[in-house]
Protein backbone atom coordinates (compact mmCIF):
# COMPACT_ATOMS: atom_id res chain seq x y z
CA UNK A 1 0.00 0.00 0.00
CA UNK A 2 1.30 3.35 -0.94
CA UNK A 3 0.83 6.33 1.05
CA UNK A 4 0.64 9.75 -0.97
CA UNK A 5 2.53 13.05 1.03
CA UNK A 6 -0.79 14.06 1.65
CA UNK A 7 -1.23 11.54 4.13
CA UNK A 8 2.14 11.85 5.56
CA UNK A 9 1.52 15.59 6.15
CA UNK A 10 -1.62 14.83 7.83
CA UNK A 11 -0.35 12.23 10.01
CA UNK A 12 2.43 14.14 11.20
CA UNK A 13 0.17 16.78 12.14
CA UNK A 14 -2.68 14.23 14.19
CA UNK A 15 0.65 12.98 16.10
CA UNK A 16 1.60 16.81 16.80
CA UNK A 17 -1.77 17.46 18.15
CA UNK A 18 -2.31 14.17 19.83
CA UNK A 19 -1.73 12.74 23.52
CA UNK A 20 -2.29 12.78 27.04
CA UNK A 21 -0.09 15.80 27.82
CA UNK A 22 -2.07 17.90 25.20
CA UNK A 23 -4.27 19.52 27.92
CA UNK A 24 -6.27 22.91 26.71
CA UNK A 25 -10.25 23.90 26.39
CA UNK A 26 -10.75 22.24 23.34
CA UNK A 27 -10.10 19.14 25.14
CA UNK A 28 -13.41 16.87 26.03
CA UNK A 29 -15.36 19.90 25.65
CA UNK A 30 -17.21 21.07 21.63
CA UNK A 31 -16.28 24.70 20.80
CA UNK A 32 -18.13 26.48 18.32
CA UNK A 33 -15.38 28.25 15.94
CA UNK A 34 -16.12 31.58 17.04
CA UNK A 35 -15.77 30.51 20.43
CA UNK A 36 -12.30 29.16 19.95
CA UNK A 37 -11.38 32.33 18.23
CA UNK A 38 -12.85 34.36 20.59
CA UNK A 39 -11.20 32.35 23.23
CA UNK A 40 -7.35 32.96 20.89
CA UNK A 41 -8.28 36.56 20.97
CA UNK A 42 -8.77 36.64 25.01
CA UNK A 43 -5.11 34.87 25.72
CA UNK A 44 -2.63 36.69 27.30
CA UNK A 45 0.03 36.54 24.41
CA UNK A 46 0.63 35.22 20.90
CA UNK A 47 2.58 31.94 22.61
CA UNK A 48 -0.37 31.40 24.17
CA UNK A 49 -2.74 31.81 20.97
CA UNK A 50 -0.59 29.63 18.78
CA UNK A 51 -0.68 26.91 22.23
CA UNK A 52 -4.68 27.04 21.99
CA UNK A 53 -4.66 27.09 17.96
CA UNK A 54 -2.60 24.07 17.93
CA UNK A 55 -4.50 22.02 20.84
CA UNK A 56 -8.13 23.39 18.86
CA UNK A 57 -6.71 22.46 15.19
CA UNK A 58 -9.90 21.72 12.70
CA UNK A 59 -6.84 20.09 10.57
CA UNK A 60 -8.88 21.46 7.76
CA UNK A 61 -10.35 24.82 6.49
CA UNK A 62 -11.72 25.68 9.81
CA UNK A 63 -8.10 26.34 11.22
CA UNK A 64 -8.33 29.84 8.59
CA UNK A 65 -10.28 31.77 11.13
CA UNK A 66 -8.31 30.71 14.24
CA UNK A 67 -4.87 31.13 12.22
CA UNK A 68 -5.95 34.44 11.80
CA UNK A 69 -6.55 35.04 15.25
CA UNK A 70 -3.67 34.23 16.18
CA UNK A 71 -1.90 36.53 13.63
CA UNK A 72 -3.55 39.55 14.80
CA UNK A 73 -2.82 38.20 18.45
CA UNK A 74 0.76 38.10 18.04
CA UNK A 75 1.12 41.29 15.66
CA UNK A 76 0.01 43.42 18.40
CA UNK A 77 3.50 42.88 19.77
CA UNK A 78 5.61 43.86 16.97
CA UNK A 79 3.53 45.43 14.17
CA UNK A 80 3.39 48.52 15.20
CA UNK A 81 7.37 49.07 15.57
CA UNK A 82 8.21 47.63 12.21
CA UNK A 83 9.44 49.58 9.56
CA UNK A 84 8.32 49.81 6.45
CA UNK A 85 11.11 47.51 4.84
CA UNK A 86 10.40 45.00 7.59
CA UNK A 87 6.88 45.43 7.22
CA UNK A 88 7.42 44.66 3.19
CA UNK A 89 9.67 41.70 4.45
CA UNK A 90 7.04 40.41 6.91
CA UNK A 91 3.71 40.57 4.26
CA UNK A 92 6.27 38.40 1.61
CA UNK A 93 7.19 35.82 4.93
CA UNK A 94 2.86 35.40 4.98
CA UNK A 95 2.93 35.42 1.15
CA UNK A 96 4.77 32.43 0.78
CA UNK A 97 3.12 30.50 3.21
CA UNK A 98 0.15 31.53 1.38
CA UNK A 99 1.92 30.19 -2.16
CA UNK A 100 3.53 27.26 -0.74
CA UNK A 101 0.06 24.85 -1.09
CA UNK A 102 -1.63 27.20 -3.26
CA UNK A 103 -1.84 24.59 -6.27
CA UNK A 104 -3.17 21.55 -3.57
CA UNK A 105 -6.43 20.36 -3.54
CA UNK A 106 -8.05 19.39 -0.17
CA UNK A 107 -8.93 21.50 3.13
CA UNK A 108 -5.92 20.23 5.16
CA UNK A 109 -3.82 22.63 2.94
CA UNK A 110 -5.54 25.71 3.94
CA UNK A 111 -4.66 24.70 7.76
CA UNK A 112 -0.99 23.95 6.77
CA UNK A 113 -1.02 27.14 5.13
CA UNK A 114 -2.80 28.96 8.17
CA UNK A 115 -0.69 27.11 10.62
CA UNK A 116 2.55 28.53 7.99
CA UNK A 117 1.46 32.12 8.46
CA UNK A 118 0.50 31.78 12.31
CA UNK A 119 4.13 30.57 13.13
CA UNK A 120 5.69 33.66 11.25
CA UNK A 121 3.87 36.14 13.07
CA UNK A 122 5.13 33.92 16.10
CA UNK A 123 8.35 34.37 14.91
CA UNK A 124 8.08 38.04 14.44
CA UNK A 125 6.29 38.43 17.84
CA UNK A 126 9.00 36.62 19.60
CA UNK A 127 12.21 38.93 17.64
CA UNK A 128 10.09 41.98 18.65
CA UNK A 129 10.20 40.81 22.20
CA UNK A 130 14.08 39.98 21.83
CA UNK A 131 14.71 43.08 20.53
CA UNK A 132 12.63 45.29 23.24
CA UNK A 133 14.49 44.09 26.29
Amino acid sequence: MRFGPGLAILAVIFCFNAGPARASICLGQSMSQEETVAAISATSGCDKAMKLFKDCAYTASGDVLLGEAVEKKCEVDFLPRLSAIEKRAYQGELKRCDNKYLHKEGTMYLSLTAFCRAEVSQRYARQGRKASR
